[in-house]
């Protein structure tokens, strides 16, 4: 079992930046990948960035060059630095790993961007 805490939602101004936090516990010694998704009201969940263990990320076309996913591996916990926020960044956003073919995911921050 691994339990993700998310932290670090909030309410900004377009334009603006946020820091979520996402802290890993319990079997996590076999975490090779962790990313960042969100849902937007009446939208399906959808991908933001993924880090694997050796490094490499991976972004959605929609936030490449304003957010950056970052991981420290001692404190199991990853980071998704997002910048230049915008209004249709508003949204859930959701931390997710997979641990021997299990997927878990946090409880969900919310984002709220105005204009």
């Amino acid at each position: 079992q691994v339990q993700l805490v998310e932290s670090g939602g909030g309410l900004v101004q377009a334009g603006g930046s946020l820091r979520l936090s996402c802290a890993a516990s319990g079997s996590t010694s076999s975490i090779i990948v962790m990313g960042w998704y969100r849902q937007a009201p009446g939208k399906q969940r959808e991908l933001v960035a993924t880090i694997i263990s050796g490094g490499s990320t991976n972004y959605a076309d929609s936030v490449k060059g304003r957010f950056t996913i970052s991981r420290d591996v001692a404190k199991n916990t990853v980071y998704l630095q997002m910048n230049s926020l915008k209004p249709e960044d508003t949204a859930v956003y959701y931390c997710r790993t997979m641990n021997r073919g299990v997927v878990f995911w946090g409880q969900g921050t919310q984002v709220t961007v105005s204009s």
